[in-house]
C-alpha cells in the first residue's frame, strides 16, 4: 500500500519510517526544503534512538523517500497521514493552521477513494472540520473517509512505543475507512496489539484525556514529595506503595522538577480550553498546570537552600532536555530553574549529551557550555542533576569529589540511592526524601 505522511517532524517522520518497516511504501513530504534535503542525504533532523538506523534501511530498500511535491504524492497515495504541528496559540487552543493547509492540498488532489488520518493532536471537532474542507475543495467528485488515529510516542522510546504499543485507537465513520488503516497495522493486529475502534470524536478525545490523566499523575506525585520533604517521609517509598495497587499502577509516580516537552503543557492547556469553550471549566486540569509551574520555580529555592544562596556560586548542571533521550527542550523545566539561578546570581555551568545547540537559543546567553559531565564539574560549588540521561546514572563519585569545589549534590530526578552518594563523601539533596552526608 502506498502512503503519503504530510508532515516530517517528530510524529510524521517515526510514523512513516515505521509504517515502511511494516512494509507499506511511504513518501514523507515536508515544505521545509532544508529539512527534506537532509532527510534525502540520510540526515535526521531530530534526535531519536534507533531511528537513524531505521530510515536509512527503509530508503535502501526503497520503501521510504522524502519530497517537498505533495500533490503526486497525494494523488499516488491510498492512504494521507496528516502529521504537522498544531502548536498553541496566545489563548491556549491548538493552531489548527498547518492541518487546515494540509486538508485543502488533499481536497485540491483527490482523485479517488482515499482515506485521510489525522495523526496530529487536535481538538475534538477537527475531523468533521477536515471532512468539510475536503469535500468542498474536491467538489465532491470522489469519496474519502476522515480517520482519527492518535499519536502515543515517548520521546527518547518512539520506535518500541510505535512497534510495541499498548493500543491503536482508530476512529471512523465507516468499516471501509477501518479496514485500510488496519491494513497498514497488520503486523500490530497480528500481534495480539489491542485495538480501539470508535467513532472520530472519541479518538479525538482519548489522546487529550491519556495525556491529561498522565499530567495529573506527575503534578501528584510531585506534589506529594513535597509534602513528604516537610514530614520526613521518602516519596520513593511512598510512590511504590501506591503503585503496587493496580487501580493506580507505578507508572509516572517518578518525582522530579515538572514535566514538559511537546504534548503534556500544550495538551493539557488544550484540553482546559476545550472545556471552556464548551462551557465547562475543567478545574483539575487547571490545577494541574497551576501546580506544574509551581513545581518548576520550587527547585530553585531548594537548590539555594542546599548551597546557602548561590550569588556568587558556580553551578554544574547535568541535563538540559525536558527528558533523557531527546534534545526537546520544549518547555522544559530547566528552562525556568536556569533563569532563576542566574537571576540571584550564580554562574551555571550546563552539560546535555544532546540538547546544547537547541538550548543556546533559549537559555540566557551566560551559560557556559561543556563538553562532558566532568568538565562542567571542574571547580563547581554545586552539582544538580536535572535530566534522567542514562549515563549520568553512572557517574564517578571519586573523580567528581576531586573537581568539585563543594562535595553537594542537589539530585532533581532521584536517580541515586541516599546512602551510597552520602558514603562516597557528598552531601546529597534529593526531591521528596531526606538529606544524607555531611
Amino acid at each position: 500500500m502506498k502512503i503519503c505522511v504530510v508532515g516530517s517532524g517528530y510524529v510524521g517522520l517515526v510514523t512513516g519510517t515505521c509504517l515502511a518497516e511494516f512494509g507499506m511504501t511511504v513518501t514523507g513530504v515536508d515544505k521545509d526544503a532544508a529539512k527534506i534535503a537532509a532527510l534525502q542525504r540520510g540526515e535526521i533532523p531530530i534526535y531519536e534512538p534507533g531511528l537513524e538506523e531505521l530510515v536509512e534501511k527503509n530508503m535502501k530498500q526503497g520503501r521510504l523517500s522524502f519530497t517537498t511535491d505533495l500533490a503526486p504524492a497525494i494523488r499516488e497515495a491510498r492512504g494521507v497521514f496528516i502529521a504537522v504541528g498544531t502548536p498553541p496559540l496566545p489563548d491556549g487552543r491548538a493552531d489548527l493552521s498547518f492541518v487546515r493547509q494540509v486538508a485543502e492540498l488533499i481536497g485540491d488532489n483527490l482523485n479517488g477513494y482515499k482515506v485521510v488520518i489525522n495523526k496530529s493532536t487536535v481538538p475534538v471537532g477537527t475531523g468533521q472540520m477536515v471532512e468539510t474542507v475536503v469535500r468542498e475543495r474536491s467538489g465532491g467528485d470522489h469519496e474519502f473517509a476522515v480517520v482519527s488515529n492518535p499519536e502515543f510516542l515517548r520521546e527518547g522510546s518512539a520506535i518500541e512505543d510505535f512497534m510495541h504499543p499498548d493500543r491503536v485507537v482508530v476512529g471512523a465513520k465507516t468499516q471501509r475507512a477501518v479496514d485500510v488503516v488496519l491494513e497498514m497495522y497488520a503486523p500490530l493486529k497480528a500481534a495480539g496489539v489491542p485495538f480501539v475502534i470508535s467513532n472520530v470524536e472519541s479518538a479525538e478525545m482519548i489522546k487529550y484525556a491519556s495525556n491529561g490523566f498522565l499530567a495529573t499523575k506527575i503534578s501528584f506525585i510531585n506534589e506529594v514529595a513535597e509534602l513528604c520533604e516537610r514530614v520526613g517521609a521518602d516519596v520513593d517509598v511512598v510512590a511504590r506503595g501506591m503503585g503496587l495497587d493496580n487501580r493506580i499502577g507505578p507508572k509516572f509516580l517518578h518525582p522530579g522538577p515538572g514535566f514538559g516537552g511537546s504534548c503534556f503543557p500544550k495538551d493539557t492547556l488544550a484540553v482546559a480550553q476545550i472545556a471552556e469553550e464548551h462551557g465547562m471549566s475543567f478545574e483539575l486540569i487547571d490545577a494541574v498546570l497551576s501546580v506544574n509551574e509551581r513545581i518548576k520555580r520550587r527547585m530553585i529555592p531548594k537548590i539555594e537552600e542546599a548551597m546557602g544562596g548561590v550569588a556568587g556560586k558556580t553551578i554544574a548542571l547535568l541535563g538540559l532536555a525536558f527528558k533523557g533521550d531527546t534534545d526537546d527542550m520544549r518547555e522544559s523545566p530547566t528552562i525556568p530553574i536556569v533563569e532563576g539561578l542566574i537571576a540571584h546570581g550564580a554562574t551555571v555551568r550546563a552539560f546535555d549529551p544532546a540538547a546544547m545547540e537547541v538550548a543556546r537559543g533559549l537559555l540566557p546567553e551566560s551559560v557556559v557550555y561543556c563538553d562532558d559531565t566532568y568538565e562542567t564539574a571542574r571547580g563547581a560549588d554545586c552539582l544538580v542533576i536535572a535530566t534522567e540521561w542514562n549515563q549520568f546514572r553512572a557517574l564517578e563519585f571519586d573523580r567528581l569529589l576531586e573537581l568539585l569545589k563543594t562535595p553537594l549534590v542537589v539530585d532533581l530526578r532521584n536517580l541515586y540511592e541516599p546512602a551510597r552518594v552520602a558514603a562516597a563523601g557528598f552531601r546529597y539533596v534529593s526531591v521528596g526524601r531526606s538529606e544524607a552526608g555531611a
